[in-house]
């Protein structure tokens, strides 16, 4: 995981740089720029992961710095740090797909934690993604799981069974590995290991797959909202979807409306 600290005060990138134990919080790689422009240079010429940035620097602030990374399709999770709260950043970073916002001086500790936090979404966002690509296949599988006949009480159709009901129920928000374990009278690991035997990836990640193929199917057939789309596929918060959808189709819900798949 590569972090790039942003901060015109050359002392305090430094520090931050090799104060904080990154390496616990999930980072591998850290860089340092002291202006806008730095940043920039280092983010063309390496792919950087998340950005620890400053919002009020000389010249060019944070909030230009990450409007611009947006503009070039770029995802980069970003966590701002500020002197002063102020309501019209937060809306700008919230905007921008900015969900983390801390207010300085933070303690080490403190932003270790946020950072880890967003790791964790990188990674996870990443695993969806993987799983978005087998898409084809997992439908693929489906349709001749739908063909074939298989013995009553077999893996392989239990697991068919668990597909189609996936595909009935993907807009239910409790749709989870627990809940269809408790439906189909099976222990969540061995029902998410049998899955995983026949169709090569996990339950979790293909009840993501077919809720982000419906969900680019409804906004290019349908006249609902981006945030009646996020709800008729299964979730329950607009921000979670829209960073689950942006990174998996490289644009916004309403980009994806306006320019087609």
């Amino acid at each position: 995981m590569h972090l790039l600290i942003v901060n015109d005060e050359v002392i305090t990138a430094d520090l931050m740089k090799q104060q904080i134990p990154w390496a616990q919080y999930g980072v591998d790689r850290v860089d340092t720029a002291y202006s806008a422009a730095g940043a920039r240079r280092i983010m063309k010429e390496n792919q950087v992961d998340l950005m620890l940035c400053d919002i009020e620097m000389p010249e060019e602030n944070g909030i230009s710095l990450l409007r611009w990374c947006r503009e070039q399709g770029d995802s980069v999770e970003c966590i701002f740090l500020t002197c002063h709260a102020s309501f019209e950043y937060a809306r700008e970073a919230l905007e921008l797909g900015c969900q983390q916002y801390l207010v300085i001086p933070a303690r080490d500790e403190d932003i270790g934690q946020a950072v880890k936090k967003a790791a964790d979404r990188i990674r996870s966002r990443r695993e969806e993604l993987e799983t978005l690509k087998y898409g084809r296949v997992l439908q693929a599988k489906l349709k001749q799981a739908g063909t074939e006949q298989t013995e009553s009480g077999s893996t392989d159709n239990v697991v068919k069974q668990v597909m189609e009901f996936i595909l009935n129920h993907f807009d239910d928000p409790e749709l989870s590995v627990n809940s269809l374990a408790e439906r189909f009278h099976l222990h969540p690991v061995y029902l998410n290991r049998i899955f995983r035997k026949e169709v090569n990836d996990t339950i979790s990640h293909y009840i993501i797959t077919v809720r982000m193929n419906n969900a680019a199917q409804l906004l290019t057939s349908s006249e609902l909202s981006t945030g009646e789309v996020a709800e008729r596929v299964g979730y329950r918060t607009y921000s979670n979807f829209h960073l689950t959808f942006r990174n998996v189709f490289g644009c916004t819900p309403g980009q994806y409306r306006e320019q087609g798949p």
